[in-house]
């Protein structure tokens, strides 16, 4: 077996592919290592185009395998990996947005990217790993693709930036920043055309201090996959660009050149899918089978190109609005009945809906997946269904977007949320689109952080989050670095549609908590990233004060309709009297008091109940039960058995003491059943505890 072995040394960690013809029925595959973990990457483009579709079928899946970590997991009845992890889906996500926008932008041949983690240290990074073992087996096929990108991660460890931080770094870090570079054009500069972040309230300027800390890696990683290519790369699938068709060009033309300002203007007197409409009548009319496949897709270049030139030249956007200016918001709290916390957030015809349930520690969500196996106490759930924006469709569970979009909500607000110690729920939040026209994902997330407060969560600050987009002028014969731009704030549909970026930023008024950047383009410079930076500032600035109008922090009192959490501290030893054997004693609390108990290993009980009253009697049984009884102490004693030599009584619920004979009475006693019988209650005094904690009563000594 012929194998090719590459490695590139990053920080002291070794970076090594090797090729070989173990998957040789593919386009390109590889083995990608660094320190014990492997993944396998797979691609595979189909033969033929598919001329049906005007879009690129591209499918990229990062694959988990729990045989990578020695672990047999799965449920009880399937040990078997099945529906891909949460975390799975987000990688794949992750690997997808960085990798779609290099493929030629009229190329319809199927393409599947396949990355499989065969070994895992539980240090390596995987999503950054994974996105280089797709980048260089693109560039080493015959597939057509403007690559490599080199994905660097950044992170901050006592306040200090550090490259490609390590699992348990990231986790408890204040910085967590993944950018993925390539070159530009003129090779002069880096370009970056993907960002995914979780912070805690990190400044723009650390950000920024990122990007420059990340170049020279970018490069060496960029470099490294050069040279792989140059050596065993095999030479590029031609893509055929369509024939142009004057005769559809013009048609196209004479619908559009005099209507696509009309949708610009304060007032408009068109819209983008009435001229669409138009233009389809248009095209029907023609006898050339392609008209309606050739002329739409020159529709769209040539209203990109139009829109994107009154918004770089003239700052001209939809309705009229300035490059800055935010659409009308308003919010609201307190919606709906019988939640514990509600929050409305509209911008101009995006409305959200969110939802706050608080419930016990036993409500946690557990993950028993490869990279994550714990406790979940926070999540953050997105609904996008088809009417929200006037579609029907069929309603199914969550897919990719749905659970990136919830995803990135839960990572802006989770650096605000209270820790376990001083506020104990779990906390569910779900937004529900209502309608959406741009950027629902920030919407949620304001939405969502207005519930909090409304439901009474101590958060740390409110956050609020807004999407940047952006108009870059449309001249092949010029470098990224050199071509005008125009940066947007509050994209909406059509901007996102039309517009080369998708920039959503969150945040605090202290500083950032999560960004995500998406683009069209080949990649975008520092210089675009910083400017972004400061006009989301402003806005997500200008939100935050809208939102505070509808309620300025959160209510002191939590929702009379959310459950109550009484926390007790009783000694680890104590706990198996609590459980009780089988668990009776536990049980028996939990019916009679209506409430759910959840215990942790270091004493510490949750008593979880839907009033006050039955979690107050419940938090008594317990205390009584892990009391500790002091000689001398008076109690009335329960009979609960009488023997020849003396009786038990229990004094406090689960612990009992014995009545010698000798201590029934200043009388000698013949029998014991003729002073207490079962059943019977009579006054106690603690004379003696030994030392494996059993206790001596006393009949007499209490009627002294």
């Amino acid at each position: 077996m012929k194998t090719e072995t590459f490695k590139l040394n990053i920080d002291n960690k070794i970076l090594e592919v090797e090729f070989n013809n173990l998957a040789e029925r593919t386009n390109s595959s590889a083995f990608v290592k660094m320190g014990n973990t492997v993944v396998m990457a797979t691609v595979v483009m189909s033969n033929k185009e598919i001329e049906e579709i005007d879009f690129f079928p591209l499918t990229v899946a990062y694959e988990e395998r729990f045989y990578a970590v020695g672990k047999i997991l799965g449920s009880r009845f399937t040990k078997r990996e099945g529906r891909p992890s949460e975390q799975s889906i987000l990688t794949s996500r992750l690997i997808d947005r960085a990798v779609r926008p290099l493929f030629p932008k009229n190329f319809r041949r199927e393409v599947q990217v396949i990355i499989t983690c065969l070994s895992w240290d539980k240090e390596t990074d995987l999503a950054s790993l994974g996105m280089i073992a797709a980048s260089i087996v693109l560039h080493s096929s015959d597939i057509p693709w403007d690559g490599p990108i080199a994905p660097v991660r950044i992170g901050s460890v006592e306040g200090e930036l550090k490259v490609f931080p390590t699992f348990n770094e990231r986790e408890t870090g204040d910085m967590d920043l993944l950018l993925a570079g390539l070159k530009s054009e003129s090779k002069k500069e880096i370009l970056i055309n993907m960002i995914e972040a979780g912070m805690n309230e990190i400044p723009e300027e650390t950000i920024l201090k990122g990007l420059e800390l990340s170049k020279k890696y970018h490069q060496d990683i960029i470099d490294f996959q050069d040279d792989i290519r140059s050596k065993i790369g095999k030479e590029k699938v031609k893509v055929l660009l369509p024939q142009s068709n004057e005769e559809i060009e013009a048609v196209v033309k004479e619908v559009v050149n005099s209507r696509i300002e009309n949708t610009l203007k304060k007032d408009p007197t068109d819209d983008m899918p009435q001229i669409r409409d138009d233009l389809a009548l248009k095209l029907k009319d023609l006898e050339d089978p392609n008209a309606l496949r050739y002329g739409f897709s020159f529709f769209e270049n040539y209203s990109e190109g139009i829109i994107h030139k009154y918004a770089i030249e003239k700052g001209l956007r939809f309705n009229g609005r300035g490059v800055e200016e935010i659409r009308d918001i308003f919010c609201d709290v307190s919606k709906i009945p019988m939640v514990h916390g509600t929050g409305l957030f509209s911008r101009g015809e995006t409305r959200v809906l969110s939802f706050l349930t608080l419930g016990s520690p036993g409500d946690q969500k557990l993950f028993d997946e490869m990279e994550r196996q714990e406790k979940k106490r926070f999540m953050h759930h997105y609904n996008f269904p088809p009417s929200c924006v006037g579609e029907t469709g069929p309603l199914r569970g969550p897919g990719r977007r749905e659970i990136g979009h919830g995803m990135l909500g839960e990572k802006a607000l989770k650096p605000v949320i209270p820790n376990a110690e001083t506020f104990p729920y779990t906390i569910r939040l779900v937004s529900e689109v209502l309608c959406s026209n741009g950027s629902s994902s920030m919407a949620s997330t304001c939405a969502a952080c207005l519930a909090l407060m409304d439901g009474g969560v101590p958060i740390k600050a409110p956050v609020s989050g807004i999407a940047m987009g952006l108009m870059m002028e449309m001249n092949d014969n010029k470098s990224t670095e050199d071509k005008s731009y125009v940066v947007l704030t509050d994209v909406q549909g059509e901007e996102d549609h039309y517009g080369d970026m998708d920039f959503k930023a969150a945040g605090t008024e202290k500083g950032i908590t999560a960004l995500q950047m998406d683009i069209k383009v080949r990649g975008i410079t520092r210089e675009i990233i910083a400017t972004t930076l400061s006009q989301s500032k402003k806005a997500r600035l200008e939100i935050l004060q809208k939102m505070k109008e509808a309620i300025s922090e959160p209510r002191k009192e939590l929702s009379p309709n959310a459950p109550r959490i009484y926390v007790l501290k009783i000694k680890p030893e104590q706990i198996g009297e609590v459980i009780g054997s089988g668990g009776k004693t536990i049980n028996e609390i939990i019916d009679t008091c209506n409430v759910s108990i959840d215990i942790e290993e270091t004493g510490e009980v949750f008593v979880t109940a839907e009033n006050e009253e039955s979690a107050q009697k419940a938090v008594e049984w317990i205390k009584n039960i892990t009391r500790e009884v002091v000689v001398g102490e008076m109690f009335q004693g329960l009979i609960k058995r009488v023997l020849d030599f003396g009786a038990f009584a229990e004094i406090l619920p689960g612990q009992e003491g014995m009545i010698h004979i000798s201590q029934l009475s200043e009388k000698r006693v013949e029998k014991v059943s003729d002073v207490v019988k079962v059943g019977d209650i009579v006054p106690v005094k603690v004379i003696f505890i030994d030392e494996q904690g059993r206790i001596n009563l006393s009949l007499k000594e209490a009627k002294k």
